[in-house]
């Protein structure tokens, strides 16, 4: 027990470390953490056995859930609503068109029949946006226009079908007449349907339970967060439901409205998230054996090939073909196809149904993702350059209060930068004559956070922390030519 505890520890430490060269070399953490994995496994010099699919597969789907909770709970609804329709297009129709142009290059390149190649096109049809937004945080890139939200949609929302379409064609290929495709069809409709009613429904009521059912001790918060989490899965899923779905929209129903001791629970998920990430790629990495990658090598290099320069662009293609994006824009999302820990967990899914090639499907995957994390992780940000697309990121402005929202209370806190042009630049605070509920609570001026009184002179860049009710916010920024962000 010492033993596994200390062995566990060190892993875990190892990886956070592990991530401290991806944020200064740009090397996506997932590919360090899959690393770590494979050296501390049997064919590395770490030498633990891990052999297991189900408690691999059971890791993963409680670690893919709890990070799609999270990146819905990060995600404001006002910055993908412009790109709602495009991200749910390439979230369906693009991850089914990859998965249907894998199938066909696959049959067409390697030994596996029809239904086999389209289980492995449904394998890895959806891509891994946590490791995309990790390679362009650490190479400093801002994508311009609304390229970001568009491709944080795509990723919250593809999972759901790709895990949809892996569960058919294995249902396919171990009973060929037993599953008729409107049968299918029917299913996928009921299960992303129920999962996605389910999941606003009990992200509202994650909402009234957290703002009304009062803790004496606050760090029992995140615990009842996590609880609810997970409940929310389970209860979708045994409903016959799609609970990943289901919990990327609760977590967006819930980060988009006020809840109490909302920032620390947001980091709390933010950290948990970065957790599971860790032990899920840990475990990945242990299941694989390398010695075994090699015997792969040429099919996985064609499979990659296959899905990096023929299917994702193709699915990109067709999925965004009446959106009004640039021929740039394109390529970029076409581009943007990293794969992650979903192709890897749904691989496990044939080894535990015994299916014939299971064994090779995995590798073959694995190699597949191996190599889109090498060249696409690794050239995004450069891809970014070449086309245009980049930015320096807004520099992040982190105020020291919190803000717990009380019933009785209507105002939110939120801020407003004012701009270089600002019309009551020069005034001081107190010629503005702010309405009574509109409270200057805080003032960023470059590295400085100022106490405010009604004699401070206003400055252009000035970030203000503000609590107010919605209409005297609008009206204070028509006023002053400033620009919102929700806090």
């Amino acid at each position: 027990m010492i033993n596994f505890l200390i062995a566990a520890a060190a892993l875990l430490v190892l990886s956070v470390v592990a991530s401290k060269f991806s944020d200064r070399y740009g090397v996506p953490a997932l590919l360090l953490f899959l690393l770590v994995g494979m050296l501390a496994g049997s064919d590395g010099p770490g030498g633990i056995y891990f052999n297991d699919p189900a408690l691999a597969q059971f890791i993963g789907v409680v670690s893919l859930a709890l990070i799609l909770f999270s990146g819905g709970l990060d995600t404001r609804y006002q910055q993908i609503r412009p790109v709602l329709k495009q991200g749910l297009s390439l979230a369906t129709l693009g991850v089914l068109v990859t998965a249907l142009a894998m199938a066909a290059i696959v049959h067409a390149l390697l030994d596996f029949s029809l239904l086999e190649s389209f289980l492995f096109g449904a394998i890895v049809s959806s891509t891994d946006a946590a490791a995309v937004f990790s390679v362009l945080r650490a190479r400093a890139v801002h994508l311009r226009g609304r390229l970001k939200p568009l491709l944080e949609l795509e990723s919250g929302a593809n999972d759901p079908l790709a895990v949809f379409l892996t569960i058919t064609a294995i249902q396919w290929l171990r009973a060929p007449e037993g599953v008729a495709l409107a049968d299918a069809l029917l299913s996928l409709l009921w299960q992303m349907g129920l999962g996605a009613a389910l999941g606003l429904l009990l992200g509202w009521g994650m909402l009234q339970l957290l703002n009304r059912f009062t803790l004496a001790n606050h760090g029992l918060y995140p615990v009842l967060s996590l609880g609810l989490v997970l409940l929310a899965y389970g209860l979708v899923s045994a409903a016959g439901g799609n609970g990943f779905l289901a919990v990327y929209l609760a977590g967006l129903y819930l980060g988009n409205h006020d809840f109490i001791h909302k920032r620390s629970l947001v980091q709390f998920h933010d950290g948990l998230g970065w957790l599971v990430q860790i032990v899920m790629f840990l475990t990945l990495g242990l299941l694989v054996f390398p010695s075994r990658l090699p015997e792969v090598a040429g099919p996985g290099l064609l499979a990659a090939a296959g899905l990096i320069f023929i299917a994702r662009p193709l699915g990109v293609l067709v999925a965004l073909l009446a959106a009004r994006l640039s021929w740039r824009e394109r390529a970029f999302v076409a581009w943007v196809g990293l794969r992650g820990a979903a192709p890897i967990v749904l691989a496990t899914f044939p080894l535990l149904a015994g299916l014939p090639n299971a064994d090779q499907i995995f590798n073959i995957v694995f190699f597949v993702v191996l190599a889109s994390v090498l060249l696409q992780g690794n050239t995004l940000a450069a891809a970014a350059r070449l086309l245009g697309l980049a930015a320096r990121p807004p520099r992040a402005r982190n105020f020291p209060i919190e803000y717990v929202p009380m019933e009785g209370v209507k105002g939110r806190m939120r801020e407003m930068t004012l701009p270089p042009d600002s019309p009551v630049a020069g005034l001081k605070i107190v010629d503005l004559h702010l309405p009574d509920d509109f409270l200057v609570i805080l003032v960023a001026r470059e590295q400085d956070f100022i106490i405010p009184s009604g004699g401070l002179e206003i400055e252009p860049g000035d970030v203000w922390l503000v609590l107010s009710e919605p209409e005297s916010f609008a009206h204070v920024l028509t006023q002053t030519g400033g620009a919102a962000k929700d806090e």
